[in-house]
């Protein structure tokens, strides 16, 4: 292990000999303690540096682990014998007096991280004396004045038995047991009557606790592999799992190494090499991840993946940053951490009957309740799960490779892990033969279409790693992570869970949420294409070309082997090209410009494209991660699809849009049909048609009381919060008197409280004032915390409005968060558009999101002397894309090509000067703010 080139271990024992000799008490003095201490910990420092240069020079993070285990074993046993010898003063103790000091814990495993805690546990043969309790402290406060954590206990042998037979954190930490100090006899009556007394006939009971402790803390940590910022150490794959597989297997086979399990018959030699090559990158990564924090961390955040994949020597691919190689890297060893996890209990459910009689009895009734399949001989069912009849079964007919998966659906059973031992065993038959053979596609379209859990299926199609194989095009995106902070998964989760959406949907258990996405689903007469629309939809990402037109080549390939004639495969390729148009329309473009809706019509051309586009859109926003999708982005994805049906089916839409609106008023007149008549019709004339077209009934309902409250009050201005957790959005309501530079102002406000707008409405009414509804992301976990700051929000806003701060003064104060800008770069880009609109002129900007990045930009429109007529804020992670329709100040649209060149440029400027926009650009004096405030 090279341990001379870490540390001097009788370089050590001498300096420390000599502390002791030159002491006037022997070396028990304080100043004797002091030599001591500085001694090892310049040793400590020293030879963890020597570790971390031979994690840079060979890469291996078991090896580093192993590393500094053994330098921490050097350093305790220096400490000990040094007490033993000169502070104590009693090396040759009575058998009461005797202790040993034993790693426990990850440490008992040999393998430490740098940030670890040290897991002591000091064995006694009785009950404590002072002996060894002197040493136990000497030790103790050593170390903790080295800086290391400790986590410790002192037990008898007798009581380290007792505790291990109720207590299964204590028993699989004896289990992990390693001497490191003192006298061997105890540690090895430990290891006998353990064995005897605690580990002999409970393996059941230990499996099961292990499993269902792993099972928790999934549930706690994120319960997919595949989240963007994984934690190393608990989530799911990662170092605590093979911990579980080593605990289990050695308690039960009584072994302590992957060879024992090769000649046990558990694991073949491939699969105990991909054991020792899982543990030893996940221990790389986390090695790097303590050295650079300086601590124990153990999410693998997006501000340490760039830094450990450079460490790592992972290059830039085209289509692929070196993080995403990197990350890519990760998820796949996190896949086969769980192939692993399958593997043992495959295996163990053979296997413990041996040790466990109650088990083989639980077995053998379990088995009794077998039965046969009918119309195959290959399969049958164990205890509601689909098992393999034999060890040939894929050998003689590969199809059965996809034949198992349609079986499990058809009959809604689960796997038994001995059948997909043997899948993961037999990949090497999904071969190019498969993969043309016809029926073998027909039973996958079955699979991929299943009506009531299709994404059960495919998900352990592909944790097998079948789906990857079939599909070639998929296999390449297995574990794909995009590095930004818009998607929470890997392209492959992401594909599933959107799979899972329109299972759910079809089913009709989220009516609620998305009511015309079920209506449209359950008059459809063709199923097929949406879902293999679905499947394909990402399965270009990662490659140099825009992924939705390599994904429509794909597409066009790959259909005809599933079976669907030209016309299906080309409303396949389409929708997998045509994919982002709805929802990029939706919330970038101004739904009441007609032109916006022709323009939609003219691309879609058919109802049958619209209604799966539709459906599509919902499926794909919805499966990207928690929070993403919310009811507002719902409300313009309606009404896009309603604005658009009347023009593709030869109605006419402007009729159809009044009728609609004619329709809307109504209902909110019944709404309010406890208030005057006169009253409720003179409120419903304020508001223009697009309001009652793109907000929701019962908003629209809060939205009236809100302004009779006011003016009831006599208020000229007014702000209002409501918190969602569901949607993680918080939304502040303003009504104000309209004019240029509201938005701007409002904007300031909300980032003077350092608060990031994710999306806003705004209304003008009839009579001069404006409603803008603003949505801020979510800072507090508790709705009344978030209502305080979504409080403080507002009272920036009112303040603005009324004139009584200034915005340069009020920005001067606000909290910037521009620290991603290097982890997350985002080119601006601003394009001046007159083609997208008849009315307006419409500037698109692109680039990195910050907190006050929408009052730079609109108070930077208002200096260019343009007027917004409509704004659609859209955040994807840290990139943002505004999209602002605008005039001149007489209302005429921007058609000079100078004064689009100076807009792009002043607009850019906003994201390559944001300290300089920061400082005041843009705003709005105080005196300006009081006459346009009162006007």
């Amino acid at each position: 292990m090279r341990m001379a080139e870490i540390i001097d271990v009788e370089a050590l024992a001498s300096d420390l000999d000599a502390i002791a000799a030159e002491d006037e008490t022997g070396g028990g003095s304080a100043r004797a303690r002091g030599k001591v201490l500085a001694l090892l910990k310049a040793a400590s420092e020293n030879g963890r540096q020597a570790v971390k240069a031979m994690l840079f020079e060979d890469g291996h993070g078991g090896l580093c682990a192993e590393r500094l285990s053994a330098l921490q074993d050097i350093l305790i046993r220096a400490i000990h014998d040094y007490a033993v010898a000169h502070v104590v003063g009693t090396v040759n103790a009575s058998s009461g007096e005797r202790m040993t000091v034993l790693a426990v814990g990850g440490y008992g495993r040999g393998k430490l991280a740098p940030g670890s805690d040290i897991d002591l546990l000091f064995l006694l043969p009785y009950k404590q004396t002072a002996h060894s309790e002197q040493i136990a402290e000497y030790l103790l406060y050593m170390l903790w004045d080295m800086g290391f954590t400790v986590g410790h206990a002192t037990r008898s042998v007798q009581e380290c038995i007792r505790l291990s037979r109720t207590d299964m954190t204590i028993r699989t930490s004896i289990l992990e047991r390693r001497r490191v100090a003192g006298v061997e006899a105890l540690e090895a009556e430990l290891a006998e009557r353990f064995g005897q007394e605690v580990v002999e006939g409970t393996s059941a009971e230990f499996i099961a606790a292990k499993l269902a402790e792993r099972d928790a803390r999934h549930a706690k940590f994120g319960d997919t592999r595949y989240l963007v910022e994984p934690n190393v150490k608990e989530g799911k794959g990662g170092l605590r799992d093979l911990n579980t597989l080593f605990w289990i297997t050695k308690y039960h086979y009584r072994v302590s190494s992957g060879e024992d399990l090769v000649r046990l018959g558990v694991l073949s030699r491939h699969e105990a090499n991909l054991f020792v090559k899982a543990d030893d990158f996940l221990w790389a990564v986390r090695c790097h991840m303590h050295f650079i924090a300086g601590k124990a961390v153990e999410r693998l955040s997006f501000d340490l993946q760039p830094e450990i994949a450079g460490r790592l020597g992972y290059n830039t691919h085209p289509g692929l940053k070196d993080v995403e190689r990197f990350m890519k890297h990760y998820f796949l060893m996190a896949k086969d951490v769980g192939d692993l996890t399958r593997i043992i209990c495959a295996a163990l459910e053979d296997e413990q009957a041996k040790d466990a009689p109650r088990f083989r009895n639980l077995v053998r009734n379990l088995r009794s309740r077998a039965r046969k399949i009918p119309g195959t001989v290959d399969f049958y069912v164990d205890n509601n799960r689909i098992n393999v009849s034999g060890p040939d079964v894929f050998q003689k007919d590969p199809v059965n490779l996809i034949r198992v998966f349609k079986l499990a659906a058809s009959l809604e059973l689960e796997y038994h892990p001995a059948a997909l031992k043997l899948i993961r065993r037999s990949l090497r038959l999904v071969n190019a033969d498969l993969r043309e053979n016809r029926e073998a596609n027909s039973l996958f379209l079955d699979v991929l279409t299943d009506r009531k859990d299709p994404e059960l299926h495919l998900r352990r199609m592909n944790e097998a790693g079948v789906l990857g194989r079939f599909i070639p095009e998929f296999g390449r995106i297995v574990a794909l992570m995009q590095f930004n902070m818009y998607h929470h998964y890997t392209v492959d989760e992401h594909l599933l869970r959107s799979i899972s959406i329109l299972s759910r949907i079809e089913r009709g258990d989220l009516v609620d949420d998305h009511p015309v996405a079920t209506e449209i689903t359950r008059a459809l007469k063709d199923r097929v294409p949406l879902y293999v629309a679905l499947l394909l939809h990402d399965i270009a990402k990662g490659r140099p070309e825009d992924h939705s037109v390599a994904g429509a080549k794909i597409a066009r390939h790959l259909c005809p082997r599933l079976g669907l004639d030209e016309r299906e495969t080309e409303l396949v390729a389409w929708l997998v090209q045509e994919h982002l148009v709805m929802s990029m329309t939706a919330q970038q473009r101004d739904l009441n410009d007609r032109k916006t809706i022709v323009d939609f019509a003219e691309k879609v051309q058919t109802l049958e494209r619209l209604n799966l586009l539709l459906i599509l859109t919902v499926c794909d926003i919805r499966a990207v991660g928690p929070g993403v999708w919310n009811g507002w982005k719902g409300q313009l994805i309606r009404t896009l699809y309603w604005d658009t049906e009347p023009l593709l089916t030869g109605g006419f839409s402007q009729a159809s849009r009044e009728d609609r609106g004619r329709a809307a008023k109504a209902r909110l007149a019944d709404a309010l049909s406890d208030w005057p008549i006169a009253e409720r019709e003179a409120y419903i004339d304020l508001h223009y048609q697009n309001y009652f077209l793109t907000v929701p009934l019962e908003d629209q309902r809060r939205h009236a009381e809100f302004i009779r409250e006011m003016r009831l009050a006599g208020l000229a201005l007014a702000t209002a919060v409501r918190v969602d957790a569901f949607t993680a959005i918080t939304e502040i309501t303003v009504l104000a008197s309209d004019h240029p530079r509201l938005l701007s102002q409002i904007a300031g406000g909300c980032a003077a409280a350092g608060a990031n707008i994710a999306g806003a409405q705004i209304f003008t009414t009839s009579n001069g004032f404006a409603l803008d509804i603003i949505r801020i992301n979510r800072e507090f976990e508790g709705d009344e915390d978030e209502r305080r700051r979504a409080q403080r929000v507002c009272r920036n806003i009112e303040a603005l409005l009324s004139g009584r701060e200034a915005m340069p003064n009020l920005l001067a104060r606000r909290r910037t968060s521009t620290q991603q800008a290097g982890l997350f770069p985002v080119k601006p880009r601003v394009t001046v558009d007159n083609a997208l609109s008849n009315r307006f002129t419409v500037i698109e900007v692109e680039g990195l999101d910050r907190t006050g990045l929408l009052a730079d930009l609109t108070g930077a429109i208002a200096d260019l002397s343009l007027d917004i007529r409509s704004a659609h804020i859209t955040t994807y992670g840290e990139k943002v894309v505004d999209v602002f329709y605008v005039t001149d100040l007489i209302g005429a649209k921007i058609t000079s090509q100078s004064r689009a060149e100076r807009i792009e440029r002043r607009l850019i400027a906003v994201f390559e000067n944001p300290e300089e926009e920061a400082c005041g650009g843009g705003s709005l004096s105080f005196p300006q703010a009081v006459g346009i405030a009162k006007r």
